[in-house]
């Protein structure tokens, strides 16, 4: 059977194409600049509805909005906002070094004595390094959720007294992996979430006993013998354009003591690495951006461009490896990401001094992310919200 040369030629360019792809990606720079100006319209306080139905094998599902969509801002303008989420997150982020620092010089939160209005039976009292605390009774309730699923017995702490991060929402939901967390609570062998991007109305949804998506990119969660808390996952390695960088394996992983390790937080914003570690990943990420405008950086972010002139780019795919040898390659728009309503878009990784590392959830945006914790197995699907 006789195969002609132009076909040949077809394939090769099809091959070739799908290649030089998959080491890029496209950012939409008008439609990422017209979602900024959502948290100043009235019309961001009336969510879309989610697309995507909840899993029929779940047990227990209900909404997700992003936090501007729910209650606006007070800030002036777009790079205020990013200010301001920035400074949040640092605090956040600040606070879990110092939970992880307690663990590994094995101690606990100083006691603290509040002068609160007299508190009847049990009491809960959390308090972090940074300076956040609460206190209150701790209480078994039923829950409601969406007015039709009511689950009972749930303990709770009720916060009279909170500074920090326990103040600004109606509540916090626990998703770790202590015994008091809610999915420890409801026996829950799986749960899922899905963030949508953080200046969109979109809607999505939190669930728990569903199935990971068979397509989704999985990887082994790993334990932390000292602190069961986090969800550590087996990162084993970052690349840029397809090209795997030089990074130590020490550099990801959990030590004797506690100490370092990889975690996945939806609570943490942006994707703190390893000094050393982010050098190298921004390095390279600028080598292949040298087409593209820079200016002067932001807060945390020390590699931003100016895109105003332009209506999409074309920058290199940084994708996370794992210790079973899948990759999971993020969308443009989870690693350049504006910070004003100009054009100025900045690379979404920060370095930490600490030898802990955490995945923000500015990098899950969009990817429904399950926890299977029957299996120890962590899942990303892209496009799931």
């Amino acid at each position: 059977m006789a195969i002609s040369t132009s076909s040949i030629f077809v394939f090769f360019f099809v091959l070739l194409f799908t290649t030089v792809l998959s080491r890029t990606k496209i950012l939409d720079i008008s439609s990422s600049i017209q979602q900024t100006l959502n948290p100043f319209s009235v019309e961001s306080l009336k969510q879309e509805e989610s697309t995507i139905s909840p899993s029929s094998s779940s047990l227990l599902s209900f909404q997700l909005h992003s936090r501007v969509a729910v209650r606006g801002t007070s800030q002036r303008d777009y790079n205020s906002l990013t200010l301001a989420r920035l400074e949040r997150d640092s605090v956040r982020v600040k606070s879990l070094q110092t939970r992880v620092d307690l663990v590994v010089q094995d101690l606990k939160p100083e006691e603290t004595e509040f002068e609160a209005e007299k508190i009847e039976g049990p009491i809960i009292s959390v308090s972090y390094g940074d300076g956040s605390y609460t206190v209150g009774d701790f209480v078994t309730e039923s829950i409601t959720f969406g007015g039709e699923n009511a689950v009972e017995n749930v303990a709770i702490g009720c916060g009279h007294n909170n500074e920090g991060l326990f103040v600004g929402a109606a509540g916090l939901i626990g998703l770790g992996g202590g015994a008091l967390s809610f999915p420890s609570q409801i026996n829950a062998s799986s749960f899922s979430y899905c963030l949508v991007d953080r200046d969109s109305n979109s809607t999505s949804t939190l669930e728990f006993g569903g199935a990971t998506p068979t397509d989704a990119v999985t990887a082994p969660l790993v334990r932390n013998s000292k602190l069961n808390t986090f969800y550590y996952l087996d990162l084993t390695g970052l690349s840029v354009a397809g090209n795997s960088l030089t990074i130590s394996p020490s550099a990801f992983k959990v030590s004797d003591n506690a100490d370092g390790g990889v975690i996945v937080d939806s609570g943490t914003a942006v994707t703190r690495l390893q000094k050393d570690v982010f050098n190298t990943l921004r390095d390279e990420f600028v080598k292949g951006t040298r087409h593209l405008p820079s200016t002067n950086g932001v807060a945390l972010f020390d590699t931003c461009y100016d895109l105003k002139s332009m209506k999409s780019v074309e920058v290199p795919t940084v994708s996370f490896r794992f210790s079973n040898g899948k990759e999971l390659p993020l969308p443009a728009k989870n690693y350049l990401i504006p910070v004003d309503l100009v054009g100025t878009f900045c690379f979404a990784f920060a370095p930490t001094s600490s030898s802990l590392s955490i995945i923000g959830n500015v990098q899950q945006q969009g990817t429904r992310v399950s926890f299977d914790l029957a299996n120890s197995l962590i899942g990303f699907s892209p496009n799931k919200c």
